[in-house]
């Protein structure tokens, strides 16, 4: 294992403006730097690197991260990949530790099968291009798939003989053992080879690494699966693996899309075509790690279907998940009896593009038109259509969005809008509590917010509801916090008190208020480094080993607009009226936290005054005289907070 000390020396070395220059043409703005983003297809730049904080943000596509987050998602390296690419770029000696047994163990079983794996490529390969039946099945049937030869060995197809152990016994000999091949997947636990008379497809990891294989039978025996693939084990995941993901991330950015087939000769048939952008989920229901996956390169996906209702149907059960990560996602359904492969081979390339551009529709009102033609005038089939298209709805994230999918879909239906808000709204809350733990009594707990109770505005309501559940769980100014300690923690308030420790303290009698459970984590370990006299440092949480928390800081930290120098060192015209922007972190700090706790002791009273209620309806009169005291201080504090932020809070 890489030491700390080791990483910390490549993180202070490695600097952002050097690293992204060598991918990205950099052109000075301001103090930072601006170019073209490489994680996605842009014609203006929105991708800006600030040497200062050492850090890169893409304020089109959202990508921020380090040098060596940068390096990582750019060369699709792993974190020891990446260290040790960037120790080679400033001659950093590497210092490594000698890791437990149990680790040095786990490394070498994974490097084995991975090893393993290349073998039987090479093995599949060779067996394809260089035997007679090999050539004479294998090789003409991928040529019948119109798949040439640079195709074929860029995605490392093969075929497997029919022998019992013909791999297995070669590997042997040449050193393997047998307890790994088995491992791996390439030999069955009786010692038999696994496949046998299959054509291989070849599954990569994300680095392009070969961690499985898909075998195709081209026997007409209905005891032999068409497809079988390679068993889990600790390289390959099924549900955490996309077929052609290796070769489709690159374009995935660039065409800010993913194209989701369902077969490996889809994929290679479009990727031949020109048309790279595409994985398969290989014949499964999508997962979260799939979605995962893609939406590291986009939130935008479009899923080819074949013209088979029944497999629509029972593809699109899953489809909600994909809403719930939050993914943009339209469907293309080819004509009856075709799938991706055949009907591109039949309208050629150019025709089989426009096709999907033409005919992609959006998932959920495709999902409701679908079901809709289905119901008919069925009354018992159009309830349960209803109910189906509103759980659907309610998985959307964004208010905006789904206040949209209401509309139309409410159009469609021809039901009642407000009805389906309200069931939407009711189903959001109930996963909001499922998700939060929150309790029955606390429901209806709720905190000052600017939107109209109107309940005849579709949109207002809407975003009422959407503001409640940001109020209670995602705070805006919890993440305000977050900036000022991050940002300006080790700078000095006042006397020889700094930020973080002004912060902590005029937070503290509502520190248990977070609902940001990342926030508060944060908070905490702030806490920590000041009692253990550390020093509280952009840097400490920019390149924290939790790359939420980094991720968090960079995003909040970042911004995308900046005080332009050319304002005082070439115009002659400084800041009139404020100080420069550098300098302003005293007031901000302050209104920061003041509104913070204004915020927070707004919510206590509410609840003290809940409590009160409560005690009083149930005739706890001893509780009565406490709660009125604790209510009396809160009112005072949140007059007082009121008056330094100049705003008036209504009781």
């Amino acid at each position: 294992m890489i030491s700390q000390k080791t990483i910390q020396e490549i993180r202070d070395t490695a600097k952002i403006e050097d690293v992204v220059g060598d991918y990205v043409t950099l052109k000075k703005r301001g103090v930072n730097l601006l170019g073209l983003c490489p994680f996605h297809n842009e014609k203006t730049p929105s991708f800006t690197v600030s040497p200062a904080k050492n850090i890169y943000k893409c304020f089109g596509c959202g990508e921020s991260g380090g040098a060596i987050n940068f390096i990582m998602e750019h060369e699709g390296m792993t974190y020891p990949q990446a260290l040790r690419h960037l120790a080679g770029k400033y001659n950093i000696e590497i210092d490594e530790t000698k890791p437990s047994a149990e680790a040095i163990q786990e490394r070498q079983t994974m490097d084995s099968l991975y090893l393993i794996n290349e073998r039987a490529q090479q093995f599949f390969a060779k067996q394809l291009f260089e035997t007679e039946s090999g050539k004479n099945i294998g090789l003409t049937y991928f040529k019948e798939r119109g798949f040439n030869e640079d195709t074929i060995k860029k995605f490392g197809l093969g075929y497997a003989p029919n022998g019992f152990k013909t791999f297995t016994d070669k590997a042997v000999k040449e050193g393997y053992k047998l307890e790994l091949l088995q491992k791996a997947g390439v030999t069955s636990q009786k010692g038999f080879d696994f496949f046998r008379d299959r054509m291989m497809f070849v599954i990569h990891n994300l680095t392009g690494k070969v961690i499985g294989f898909g075998g195709r039978t081209l026997s007409k025996d209905k005891k032999s699966p068409k497809y079988i693939n390679t068993p889990e084990s600790e390289i390959y995941v099924k549900n955490k693996s996309l077929y052609g993901i290796y070769f489709a991330k690159t374009a995935i950015r660039r065409a800010d899309e993913c194209i989701l087939v369902e077969g490996y000769t889809d994929v290679i048939s479009l990727h031949q075509s020109g048309i790279e952008n595409v994985v398969a989920s290989s014949g499964t229901s999508l997962t979260v790690g799939q979605i995962g996956m893609i939406k590291r390169y986009t939130p935008n996906m479009k899923i080819l279907y074949d013209g088979d209702p029944a497999g629509i149907k029972a593809a699109m059960r899953g489809l909600d998940m994909v809403l719930e990560q939050d993914m943009n996602v339209k469907v293309v359904l080819l004509p009856t009896g075709e799938d991706p492969d055949s009907y591109l081979r039949q309208l050629g390339a150019d025709a089989f593009k426009q096709y999907i551009a033409d005919n992609a529709n959006d998932f959920i009102l495709f999902k409701t038109n679908l079901l809709l033609e289905e119901a008919g005038d069925d009354p018992v089939k159009r309830s349960q259509l209803i109910n189906d298209i509103i759980l659907t709805i309610s998985k959307v994230k964004d208010p905006p969005k789904r206040e949209g999918y209401i509309k139309k879909c409410a159009e469609l239906l021809k039901t009642d809008q407000q009805g389906l808000i309200n069931a939407i709204n009711t189903l959001i809350f109930k996963d909001l509590q499922k998700k939060q733990n929150i309790s029955n009594n606390q429901e209806n707990i709720s905190t000052p917010t600017t939107q109209s109770d109107n309940a005849s505005e579709p949109h207002r309501v809407t975003q009422n509801q959407s503001n409640i559940y940001q109020e209670l769980n995602d705070v805006p100014q919890e993440k305000n916090i977050v900036r000022l300690i991050a940002e300006f923690g080790d700078r000095i308030f006042e006397g020889n008190m700094t930020v973080a420790v002004y912060v902590l303290t005029s937070i503290e009698d509502v520190m248990e208020e977070f609902d940001n459970k990342l926030c508060h984590q944060i908070v905490i370990e702030t806490y920590e480094l000041i009692h253990n006299q550390q020093p509280v440092e952009p840097q400490y949480f920019l390149n924290h080993n939790d790359t939420r928390i980094s991720d968090l800081v960079i995003t909040l930290t970042h911004e995308q607009h900046e005080y332009s120098p050319n304002w005082e060192n070439m115009l002659e015209h400084p800041l009139q009226t404020q100080p420069m922007p550098d300098q302003n972190y005293k007031r901000d700090v302050k209104e920061g936290v003041t509104l913070f706790k204004l915020i927070k002791v707004c919510r206590l009273c509410k609840k003290n005054s809940a409590s009160f209620k409560s005690a009083q309806s149930e005739g706890r009169v001893d509780e009565l005289l406490h709660l009125m005291k604790i209510q009396l201080k809160l009112q005072e504090l949140r007059e007082v907070l009121s008056k330094e932020l100049g705003i008036v809070v209504l009781p």
